[in-house]
């Protein structure tokens, strides 16, 4: 039976343009598939290296701005103009109302609560009592644990291991903080080191896989929720309800009235989330600015949270527990996200926080605008206006 023939690559030197158009003509033939939209592009195909394989050129992505959105953060502060790539009609005009919304009630209040990115290693032992006796090894042997991890990075420090008992193994979860990169992969070569030194030096002959699956990497899970992983954050305002009638043609009573029905839904549905859609804006942002998109599927999990005050006045807070992101490494250097990312001042060293609580002010927005669009009779017309391409 005959192979279909690989993917043209060179030994030399893969990441050239002469390559890339290589391998369009190549899918010309294989396929039938024109790819010259695909071979126009600006980046330098050697500033891909780390980024993709295989490279064939880039896809053009629509590119909006959305706000001003005012924020009272720790670690951002200021009015921002916000990058939101996408190709959804209505989301970039839905955020901006709800940034005028935020910035026309004085602008929201923003925290990283919790740093945590993690490794988690299952051991497994002879028996549940050996287990138990490596687990208290584990604690007693920290000091060495945490210097053979951090020997393998300039930013990454190891904070703790949790210790979950099963059967006869012990899962565990190495929490870092790993400075202004997302730190899966800083994580993952730091853990390892740590698990060999322990092999080598436990009396308890241990055999370990490097991740026993409660890192969850990329996937949700209930115990991000409570653990962290990335970054808790948390972003509030308190709407005023002249604002709320004038802006979103709701007041602030029928806004708490329909949180408490969605929220009964949410549970009814075991939501991830409970608010209208944050993984609408984290995605657009992501994309922008050059994040690794697989880490929505974790940082859009959360908890909407809101109180009608006693003067009429509606506190709107979200709470998002593993948002997962960097200002350093990855994508963010890559120039158009690089730009980005330099259009929030979030580009570079000491900038993760603010980028993150970014990002939560962002959710808080959408939310804001899809939540009383819904209420409005907005929702579909909305959509019809800007969301279909006639």
């Amino acid at each position: 039976m005959s192979r279909a023939p690989a993917i043209p690559r060179s030994k030399t030197d893969d990441y050239t343009s002469d390559q890339a158009r290589e391998r369009r003509e190549f899918l010309r033939v294989q396929t039938g598939a024109e790819l010259s939209s695909a071979g126009s592009f600006s980046v330098d195909p050697q500033q891909l290296r780390g980024n993709i394989e295989n490279f064939i050129g880039t896809l053009q992505m629509p590119l909006g701005v959305a706000g001003p959105l005012k924020i009272n953060g720790e670690a951002a502060q200021g009015d921002f103009y916000l990058p939101l790539a996408t190709t959804e009609g209505t989301l970039v005009a839905s955020y901006s109302r709800g940034m005028r919304v935020i910035s026309e009630s004085g602008g929201c209040t923003t925290a990283v609560a919790r740093h945590a990115m993690q490794r988690a290693p299952v051991f497994m032992l002879d028996s549940v009592l050996t287990a138990k006796r490596f687990g208290q090894w584990l604690e007693q042997n920290m000091t060495s644990i945490k210097a053979a991890a951090e020997a393998t990075t300039r930013s990454g420090q190891l904070i703790d291991v949790e210790q979950y008992l099963v059967a006869n193994m012990v899962y565990t979860r190495f929490n870092y903080t790993t400075g202004d990169a997302a730190g899966q992969n800083m994580t993952g070569k730091a853990t390892f080191a740590a698990c060999e030194w322990i092999k080598a030096n436990c009396p308890f002959a241990p055999n370990y896989i490097l991740s026993g699956g409660i890192d969850t990497d990329k996937k949700h899970s209930a115990m991000n929720m409570i653990r962290t992983r990335g970054k808790r954050v948390i972003a509030e305002v308190t709407i005023k309800n002249e604002v709320a009638k004038r802006l979103l043609g709701v007041d602030t009573q029928t806004l708490f009235r329909a949180r408490q029905i969605a929220n009964a839904g949410s549970i009814q549905a075991g939501s991830a989330y409970n608010g209208p859609h944050s993984a609408n804006g984290i995605a657009a942002l992501f994309i922008a600015t050059g994040q690794d998109e697989a880490n929505v599927a974790e940082s859009h999990a959360g908890i909407a949270y809101t109180q009608l005050l006693d003067n009429g006045d509606y506190y709107w807070s979200v709470t998002l527990p593993a948002v997962i992101c960097g200002t350093f490494g990855g994508g963010t250097g890559l120039p158009g996200q690089r730009q980005s990312l330099e259009m929030l001042g979030c580009y570079g060293a000491g900038k993760s926080d603010k980028f993150a609580e970014i990002v939560a002010a962002v959710v808080l927005a959408g939310d804001i605008s899809l939540g009383s669009a819904v209420l409005a009779g907005d929702w579909v017309s909305s959509h019809e206006q800007y969301g279909r391409n006639r």
